[in-house]
C-alpha cells in the first residue's frame, strides 16, 4: 500500500516537471519570436528609410541636372541668337508653350524644355522693322475680335479673302479691311495696343512694321487660345490656315532638317530685302514653341528664306537636339 502512494508521488512530482519544463520552452520560444519581430520591424524601418533617402537624393540629383541642362541651353542660344542679330539686319524671339495634351514629353523627365515660359529668349526682337506680310496677322487677329463682338462675319466672300490673305498672302483682302471706313487703320492700331502687342503697325501711306517680340506675343495667344483667339473654333481655323501656308522653304524647312515630323503653322512675309518667318512649331514629342525671325538686308532678294531656314535648324538643335544642354557650347552665326 506505501509502495503504491510512493510511485503515484513519484508520477504526480515527474508530470509536474515536465509541465514546467514544457512551459520554460514555451516562454523562450515566444521571447525568440518577439525579439526576431522586432529585428526584422527594425531592418525594415531602416531599408524602407534607406530606399526613401536614395529616392530623395535620385529626385534631387535629378532636378539639379535638369536645371543645369536648362541654364546651359539659355545661355547656349542666347549666345547664338546674339551673335546672328549683331549686325541689326536679324530679329528674333524664341518662346517655350506647354505640351499638347496627353504627349509623351508630359511624362518624359528628359525633356527640360517643356511648359509656357519655361525657355524665353529674345535678342534685338523690340526693334521696329517692317513687317511685310507678317503684318496680315494682326489683321486676322482683329477680324477674329470684331467677330466675337458682333462686327464681322463669315460671309462666303470673307472667308475667301481671309482664306487667300493667310494661305497665299495675298494682299486684296487685309488692304480692303485697311481701307475700310467701317474697320480702318486707326481702329486697328487701337486694337493691336490694347492687346499690349506695341504699335503703331500700321500708318497709312506707310509700310506696316512689327517687332518680332509683337508677334511672338501676338502667336503665344493664339496658341493658347486667348483673347482674340479665345473662340476655339475661329482659332483652330486660323491655325489650319496657317499650317498649309504656300511659303514653307524658311522655319518649317529648317526645323524638318533637324527633326523630322515636326508640324509649323507659320505666315511668312516678304518685301524687297525683307524675309520674315513667325510661327508656332510642334515637335512629334508633342513640345511647342513660338519662333519668329525677321531679316532684311545682307543683299537678300525677295523669297529668300535661306537665312531664316538656317536660324531655325540652329535654334532646333541647341534648345531639342540630341545633345541640348549637355554643356555650353559656342554655335558660330549662320
Amino acid at each position: 500500500m506505501h509502495r503504491r502512494k510512493r510511485q503515484h508521488w513519484g508520477l504526480a512530482i515527474g508530470g509536474v516537471v515536465a509541465l514546467f519544463a514544457m512551459a520554460l520552452t514555451i516562454h523562450a520560444w515566444q521571447q525568440d519570436v518577439a525579439q526576431t519581430s522586432s529585428n526584422n520591424a527594425t531592418t525594415s524601418q531602416t531599408t524602407s528609410g534607406k530606399v526613401a533617402t536614395n529616392l530623395s537624393q535620385k529626385v534631387s540629383s535629378s532636378s539639379s541636372q535638369d536645371a543645369q541642362k536648362l541654364k546651359n541651353i539659355k545661355k547656349n542660344l542666347q549666345t547664338y541668337l546674339d551673335k546672328v542679330t549683331a549686325d541689326g539686319t536679324a530679329s528674333v524671339s524664341f518662346y517655350s508653350l506647354d505640351s499638347t495634351t496627353a504627349s509623351s514629353s508630359d511624362t518624359d523627365t528628359s525633356s527640360v524644355v517643356s511648359g509656357n515660359g519655361t525657355l524665353s529668349v529674345n535678342s534685338n526682337a523690340h526693334t521696329w522693322v517692317t513687317a511685310a506680310s507678317t503684318y496680315k496677322l494682326y489683321i486676322a487677329a482683329y477680324l477674329l475680335k470684331q467677330r466675337q463682338e458682333g462686327n464681322f462675319s463669315w460671309s462666303e466672300s470673307n472667308r475667301a479673302g481671309f482664306k487667300r490673305m493667310i494661305v497665299e498672302s495675298a494682299n486684296d483682302f487685309p488692304e480692303s479691311i485697311l481701307t475700310s471706313s467701317s474697320y480702318g487703320y486707326d481702329s486697328i492700331d487701337s486694337f493691336v495696343k490694347s492687346a499690349g502687342w506695341g504699335g503703331p503697325v500700321f500708318t497709312e501711306g506707310s509700310a506696316a512694321v512689327t517687332t518680332a517680340y509683337s508677334l511672338r506675343l501676338l502667336l503665344t495667344s493664339l496658341a493658347k487660345g486667348t483673347g482674340a483667339f479665345s473662340n476655339s473654333t475661329d482659332q483652330q481655323y486660323l491655325l489650319n490656315l496657317m499650317g498649309k501656308q504656300e511659303y514653307r522653304d524658311g522655319i518649317p524647312a529648317g526645323v524638318a532638317s533637324v527633326t523630322s515630323g515636326a508640324t509649323v503653322q507659320d505666315k511668312v512675309g516678304f518685301l524687297d530685302d525683307t524675309n520674315s518667318d513667325a510661327g508656332i512649331v510642334t515637335l512629334p514629342s508633342g513640345q511647342r514653341y513660338v519662333l519668329v525671325i525677321l531679316t532684311h538686308g545682307r543683299s537678300q532678294s525677295t523669297l529668300d528664306f535661306t537665312r531664316i531656314k538656317a536660324i531655325a535648324a540652329k535654334v532646333q538643335t541647341i534648345v531639342y537636339g540630341n545633345s541640348a544642354g549637355s554643356s555650353v557650347k559656342s554655335y558660330s552665326a549662320d
